[in-house]
């Protein structure tokens, strides 16, 4: 298959993640659009784009890469990521929130295949990855370690003290991406702890940055690949984001960040993911 085509079906796959994404969110009243929209291409990239060794047959399989969602409010794109890749059955995608579903609002470790951490309480996931990473050098183990953070979540000290800790031992099977949408629950992370400049501040903690639009596969897919290549320090992607992408009325709104559409709402965002061009 051509670079190109392997983009178009990955563009393909997008549409579909963010379709069941919303859809799952409107049915259970309640969930985190915003977010989980922003990070549609990062998780395409990892689950579908060659980059995540794993195996859904075998989700505990010993030898598999590990992703840890440490924004764990984002978790309804993870879900279906999951879903679509033969972890469950799609059908499970319906019960998000539901009393007695594996399908929590914040993803936990041992109701659902795929799930490496319970997460949610925000800050704690790099420091739970980094600590993964180190594990798997101690063993002389091969498996990467990735984890997907926030900005908004990095106004958290945890988030710094674990970035201090992975460039102390030279973690350099850990990558870590940082879903930089530039907006949290109560407005822009600029006006609440401006984070800038991201990728000075990044390298001063002894990370090496990659930064990138990430919405673009091409980008992600270059950034992997990049991140792979780099020795003696932990890797960060910083991917710019757009909170909300793919629907014009959540796009950058703070107000979306936790808010799940009504029927007339998802009607109109579904027929905007379906029109649009995103990827």
């Amino acid at each position: 298959m051509s670079p190109k085509a392997d983009i178009q079906a990955l563009k393909k796959k997008a549409k579909e993640i963010r379709r069941d994404d919303l859809t799952m969110i409107a049915k259970a009243g309640s969930g985190h659009p915003g977010g989980s929209l922003s990070m549609v291409e990062i998780l395409t990239t990892l689950f579908y784009g060659g980059v995540l060794r794993h195996d859904p047959k075998n989700p505990e399989w010993d030898k598999r890469d590990r992703l840890v969602l440490s924004k764990g409010h984002g978790c309804p794109a993870l879900y279906v990521v999951l879903a679509h890749r033969g972890y469950f059955p799609r059908d499970l995608l319906w019960t998000l929130r539901k009393l007695g579903s594996p399908l929590q609002g914040h993803p936990q470790r041992g109701l659902l295949p795929g799930i490496e951490i319970s997460s949610g309480s925000l800050g704690q996931g790099l420091s739970i990855a980094g600590g993964m990473a180190l594990a798997a050098k101690l063993d002389k183990q091969t498996h990467r370690i990735y984890c997907i953070i926030g900005d908004g979540e990095s106004d958290e000290g945890q988030i710094w003290e674990a970035a201090m800790t992975a460039a102390k031992y030279a973690l350099d099977n850990f990558c870590a991406i940082l879903d930089a949408n530039g907006v949290q629950q109560n407005g822009p992370v600029s006006e609440i702890k401006n984070l800038e400049p991201l990728p000075e501040k990044w390298r001063s903690f002894g990370w090496h940055p990659i930064e990138l639009n990430g919405h673009r596969f091409e980008e992600l897919l270059a950034a992997f690949e990049k991140a792979k290549s780099v020795k003696g320090k932990p890797a960060i992607l910083i991917a710019r984001t757009v909170k909300g992408k793919g629907v014009s009325f959540m796009e950058g709104q703070s107000s979306w960040h936790g808010k799940a559409p009504k029927p007339e709402e998802l009607e109109r965002a579904l027929q905007e993911i379906e029109a649009g061009n995103i990827g």
